[in-house]
């Protein structure tokens, strides 16, 4: 057996890591915690100051070490993670910030956020996306944060906003998502209206005490797409879907959404007024890829097929989905319309490759035969037959 050195093996394995070039060594640095990141400095004398340049920040609760189970611990902790924020943005000497999150539970680091912005703008660092994770709490964005003119991307959960007088907008801005973000429906018009190269927009909202529908302004879907000419993907969620279509939608919005390639909606099938709006926004969108439905319960019973609303696909002869490739309908309910919706899709989409049903518990295993013999055996236009049909249960 050949004796190898212990202390060569390691010298080796020290050169190897000293040599990695600076991209590589910023990839590895990039998928840390940054608490992890901060140790690489003990590793060589190449490694010692490479975090500082590190284009993506996460500031998280467990920034430092320590329980925070009690009240004096908490205090203990927050003291220490701020230390560590500052130490962070002290040595920080990257020009630009590809990503700053900020991830956090119990702690509430709100003003230690604002300083963190502050100081970016005063050092006149470019941040290209922010998230703001809040677990606990709602953490109101500073004025200082919507003159980062360089953002690309913002992700919001748990947070609120009012705009500054003076905003002229995000000129390159192209990804919002919002989850439980409280602002007007007049804030938030006018913050889409001021980012004109917006692409894709999601909207969750999971309570209805969302102060949404605060202050006169009456948004509809027709207002906020109007703001938004180069939509790509749009997803909204129950509770936006609910607001923006109580003002009514027409057959066709007056504009074309001539980009709009993914359309994700949670709209309940006993609302005629949501299934006229999905299907206003469907007719709207010539180039659509991709269509995902999460049916949403609601107490009232379904809404009765007449001849104003049965979805007949010789009544929608200018709908067309030349570009329609998936369908997918989740917690479906086995509701008339639900299944009128899928054959009426399925008629309109000559390439289409795959419509996916996710059943809701509620939906019987007799029910989910009697479905597939429906849609299996009995005739109905299909303008791709080659179309895979999937059933899946949750």
């Amino acid at each position: 057996m050949e004796y190898q050195n212990p202390t060569r093996t390691h010298c080796l394995n020290s050169d190897i890591i000293s040599t990695l070039p600076l991209n590589i060594i910023e990839y590895i640095l990039c998928l840390m915690p940054l608490r992890d990141a901060l140790r690489t400095s003990v590793l060589s004398k190449k490694w010692r100051y490479s975090w500082e340049k590190v284009p993506k920040l996460a500031f998280t609760d467990d920034l430092a070490e320590g329980p925070s189970s009690y009240l004096g611990e908490v205090v203990e902790k927050r003291l220490k993670v701020t230390r560590a924020i500052r130490h962070v943005l002290t040595r920080h000497n990257g020009p630009t910030i590809l990503e700053l999150n900020f991830s956090v539970g119990q702690l509430k680091l709100f003003s230690d956020f604002d300083q963190i912005i502050i100081r970016c703008l005063s050092r006149q660092n470019v941040v290209k996306e922010v998230i703001f994770i809040i677990k606990d709490g709602c953490y109101n964005l500073p004025f200082s944060f919507f003159s980062l003119q360089g953002l690309e991307r913002i992700h919001l959960q748990n947070c609120g906003f009012e705009l500054p007088l003076t905003f002229y907008g995000f000129s390159r801005l192209r990804r919002i998502l919002f989850t439980n973000v409280e602002v007007s429906a007049e804030m938030l018009q006018e913050f889409l209206c001021h980012c004109p190269l917006l692409d894709e927009v999601i909207l969750n909202g999971y309570q209805e005490s969302v102060d949404f529908a605060s202050g006169g302004n009456k948004l509809t879907f027709v207002d906020l797409l109007r703001c938004v000419p180069l939509l790509k993907t749009l997803e909204v969620s129950k509770y936006y879907m609910k607001y923006l279509t109580a003002g009514g939608m027409p057959e066709k919005l007056p504009t074309s959404l001539a980009h709009l390639k993914h359309l994700h909606l949670d709209v309940c099938f006993m609302e005629q007024i949501e299934i006229s709006s999905a299907i206003c926004m469907i007719r709207s969108s010539p180039v659509l890829e991709n269509i995902v439905f999460l049916m949403c319960d609601n107490e009232k019973l379904p809404v009765q097929q007449t001849s104003s609303n049965f979805l007949d696909p010789e009544d929608y002869s200018d709908l067309k989905l030349d570009h329609l490739e998936t369908l997918e309908m989740k917690m479906f309910n086995n509701l008339p319309l639900e299944m009128e919706f899928v054959k009426l899709v399925m008629a309109k989409s000559p390439v289409l490759k795959k419509v996916r049903i996710e059943l809701n518990d509620n939906v019987s295993v007799d029910e989910e035969l009697k479905m597939l013999k429906d849609m299996l055996l009995l005739p109905f236009p299909r303008a791709s037959p080659s179309a895979k049909l999937v059933f899946v249960r949750p």
